[in-house]
Parts: C-alpha cells; sequence; structure tokens
C-alpha cells in the first residue's frame, strides 16, 4: 500500500515539474509579439534625458494627464521650406565628437550607445568594448522582441523621434552646426526600431505618421514634446493636436 502511495505522489511531482517547464518554453530566439514587460525600459515621463532604455507604454490616467500637461507646453509653427537641407548639415552620422549632450565623447559612437542602453544580452565585437554586434531587444515600434546581429543591421534602424528634416523645417535651419550635431546625436532623439517602421515614417510628424504598436502612441508622443521643447522646435498645429489626442486630450 505504502509504495502504491510513493508511486502516486511521484507521478504528482513529476506532473508539476512538466508544466513548470512549460512556462520556459516561450524564450526561444526569433521575434516574439508579446515580451516580458520589464523588456520594454522605463516611460518617458521617468527618462527626461534620454539615458535610460526603452519607450515603455504610458499607462493609468494620472501619466496620461502628466503627458498632456507637457504637450501642452509644445509651442507650434508652420513648417518652413526644405530648402538647403541636407543630413550633412547635422554632422558626421553617429559622430561621438559632440558637446553638452549625454554620451558625447566617450569614445563610443552614437549608434552603438543608442543600441547598448536599449538591447539586453549586448554582444561586442571582439577587442571592443563600444561596437555592437548582438543583442535582444524590445521593438516599441511593432511591440516585438528581436534577436538582432549586426549581419542584419538594417533590421533595427535608429530613428531620430524628431526627424532632422522637421527640425529644419522647424526652425533649425538657422542654428550653428554645432547645435544640429546635438539634436542630431542626442539620446533624447534617438529610439532603436524596427527598419521597415523607420523608412515608412521618413520625415512625417504625429500627424501623419506613428508606429504600428498603439501601445506606445502616447508615449511616442510625450517624447516628441520633450525634444521639441528642449531644443525650442515648434511642432505644426496639426501634430501638436494629434500628440494631445494620443495621451487623451
Amino acid at each position: 500500500m505504502r509504495s502504491r502511495r510513493t508511486a502516486v505522489v511521484a507521478a504528482l511531482l513529476l506532473g508539476s515539474l512538466a508544466l513548470a517547464g512549460c512556462t520556459g518554453a516561450d524564450k526561444t530566439s526569433g521575434d516574439h509579439a508579446k515580451p516580458q514587460s520589464a523588456n520594454r525600459g522605463v516611460s518617458p515621463l521617468q527618462n527626461p534625458d534620454g539615458t535610460k532604455p526603452g519607450l515603455a507604454p504610458v499607462t493609468g490616467e494620472a501619466d496620461r494627464k502628466a503627458g498632456r500637461d507637457l504637450i501642452a507646453k509644445v509651442k507650434t509653427a508652420d513648417a518652413g521650406p526644405k530648402t538647403g537641407y541636407d543630413r550633412d548639415q547635422f554632422g558626421p552620422a553617429w559622430t561621438d565628437n559632440v558637446d553638452g549632450i549625454p554620451m558625447g565623447h566617450n569614445s563610443c559612437a552614437t549608434r552603438d550607445d543608442v543600441l547598448a542602453r536599449d538591447g539586453q544580452k549586448v554582444e561586442h565585437k571582439d577587442g571592443s568594448t563600444c561596437v555592437v554586434t548582438g543583442m535582444t531587444i524590445w521593438d516599441p515600434y511593432t511591440g516585438k522582441t528581436v534577436d538582432w546581429t549586426k549581419q542584419q543591421a538594417s533590421k533595427i534602424q535608429i530613428d531620430h523621434v524628431m526627424p532632422l528634416s522637421y527640425d529644419w523645417q522647424q526652425g533649425a535651419s538657422q542654428w550653428d552646426k554645432a547645435k544640429r550635431v546635438q539634436i542630431a546625436n542626442d539620446p533624447l532623439n534617438l529610439i532603436p526600431a524596427d527598419g521597415s517602421q523607420n523608412a515608412s515614417k521618413g520625415d512625417s510628424g504625429p500627424s501623419a505618421w506613428l508606429p504600428a504598436n498603439a501601445e506606445v502612441h502616447c508615449s511616442y508622443a510625450i517624447r516628441w514634446a520633450q525634444v521639441s521643447l528642449k531644443y525650442q522646435l515648434p511642432v505644426t498645429p496639426a501634430d501638436k493636436k494629434t500628440m494631445l489626442s494620443l495621451c487623451g486630450g
């Protein structure tokens, strides 16, 4: 009788262990539509300088109101002409030679700084503490977790939240070169995201383009406002109206 009870208990224990093992079944390589929330980084409301990872969704009415209050401070102006715009007006791509922003002059290219900021399980090129060659990253624009390697570099691109051409039309054409280099390399204005999303965005503002992942729309609007306010760049009236609506305004 005792041996029969022992066999039953053992069977129950084995079943429990099997079920426990199933909880890790989603930790496979590739893209995943529902990553753990811990991988999403922090809310922009808790990340005013852009040095913390990710672009976590803003949840709760109190935070959404805080987002609207911030967006309300943004000034508006109609877009000026693109005349004279060129990417080179904002300095060499991903230069580390930039003053007055976090991560500048740290001997690493801006792109690598931002990938390392937002990535997990980050791998570096042999002999380098800067060049990122592999990582797992949550892409806020699609809501997916991506296993990325440098061999597929275009899969994850760095989005300028306020695009440089947009900046130019809203007043950056009147800045000196040093300030334009700042906004092009400021981590506050940079989000690693799906390459096709970045390409489809172009130089659009929020009224014309939004990330596919609706969960981050309010966060995205707040980040736009943070960059706009830091650099005293207005947005178009249509973009401000959209930004407010994304946070429930």
